[in-house]
């Protein structure tokens, strides 16, 4: 009888303990809704930015999916967050496959706001972004314009100032923004040194020091960024920009002048944008009458993935500034190009850049004496 007793006792123990452990092997319905609840709200929560025009926007928490408005932000935002893009403003130029991963050369293009003004709702809506972000100058329409975007396409649209004296805050904003603060700071850094330091040589070479330089663009070379122009900050910064003109263009090809114009400037420095004529003008008679020709001392810009000098004027022109100091003032500058390249690369390219590369790209860049 005892025997039975304890045999009944055991089984008895023996259910409740696999009852128990099946109790906490499997979480309750409540467990789950909780747990549920937990990762829409992570999904959901948000955090109040105040852009650069001011206006207060509700932004994700944790930001995964950015479309920029045009090519000046895209630029600015594949250095520092380019996983985050799910789509581009524009075409890449046809060198960018040299130093851009194709997984990036292959995202949609969904347009511009400013510029083009081609911007495609309908295909920023698929890409499902969770932001649209500005960054430039602040134009005075900037309030309107981001809330227009914004209200049409039903997505947070922000404005963040960034011009060459402020690039490094528009980083570190980012940065903060972006949970990418060690990248910002690196690459905020990086825009003020080269900035600074540009300065600085500017500085002491003083304003009787500079080369008269003209930039040239154009297929036939007959346009020029004219002095005060915004596209011509980094030219009236670093020479004597010879190219004034009245009604100036805002257009990154310029003002359209004549040869007898450009005879008459005289300038004894010549950079023409890449497509233009500088494999031609060494034979071409009308060229060859200006001081610049005759010394050899023409260049074309380098280019890739983006032009050295702007096209669109964004960070693309810190590597510019190195580039141009060199070719002009190479004592003062003294950089090695190469090495100043392949920092600029992987920093904001992401790219290792081989040397071989680096001398294709500025094979008609280099090597000649400015003055």
């Amino acid at each position: 009888m005892k025997k039975k007793i304890l045999s009944m006792l055991l089984v008895v123990f023996l259910l409740l303990s696999m009852t128990t452990a099946c109790n906490n092997s499997k979480p309750s319905s409540t467990d789950v809704d909780k747990k549920q609840k937990q990762d829409v709200t992570s999904k959901d929560k948000t955090t109040s930015f105040t852009d650069s025009a001011g206006r207060e926007v509700a932004l994700p928490a944790d930001i995964t999916r950015i479309v920029p408005s045009g090519a000046l932000a895209q630029i600015v935002l594949f250095a520092i967050a380019p996983d985050a893009l799910v789509g581009v403003s524009g075409e890449w130029n046809p060198s960018a496959e040299e130093y851009i991963d194709t997984e990036y050369y292959e995202l949609p293009i969904l347009g511009q706001f400013y510029g083009q003004g081609d911007l495609n709702l309908e295909e920023i809506a698929k890409v499902d972004p969770q932001v649209i972000i500005d960054i430039g100058e602040s134009k005075p329409s900037v309030v309107e314009d981001m809330d227009d975007i914004s209200e049409q396409v039903g997505i947070p649209t922000i404005h963040i100032e960034a011009t060459t004296d402020t690039m490094g805050d528009a980083y570190r904003t980012l940065g903060k923004l972006l949970g990418k603060e060690k990248e910002g700071e690196a690459l905020a850094s990086y825009c003020e040194k080269v900035n600074e330091d540009t300065k600085a040589l500017i500085e002491k070479i003083g304003e009787e020091g500079k080369v008269d330089l003209l930039y040239a663009t154009g297929e036939d070379g007959l346009g020029v960024l004219a002095k005060d122009s915004f596209h011509a900050e980094i030219i009236d910064r670093v020479s004597n920009n010879v190219a004034v003109v009245e009604d100036i263009s805002s257009k990154g090809t310029g003002n359209p002048v004549d040869m007898e114009q450009i005879i008459n400037w005289n300038p004894e420095v010549i950079i023409f944008a890449p497509g233009s004529v500088y494999s031609s003008v060494g034979k071409d008679k009308s060229w060859q009458q200006l001081k610049a020709v005759k010394d050899g001392n023409y260049y074309e810009v380098p280019t890739g993935p983006y032009n050295w000098m702007g096209s669109p004027p964004s960070v693309n022109r810190y590597m510019g500034m190195l580039w141009i100091t060199q070719l002009l003032y190479p004592e003062e500058a003294g950089y090695d190009m190469y090495d100043e390249a392949a920092k600029y690369y992987e920093l904001f390219y992401h790219s290792e850049l081989t040397e071989e590369e680096y001398n294709k790209l500025v094979a008609n860049s280099l090597g000649k004496t400015a003055k």
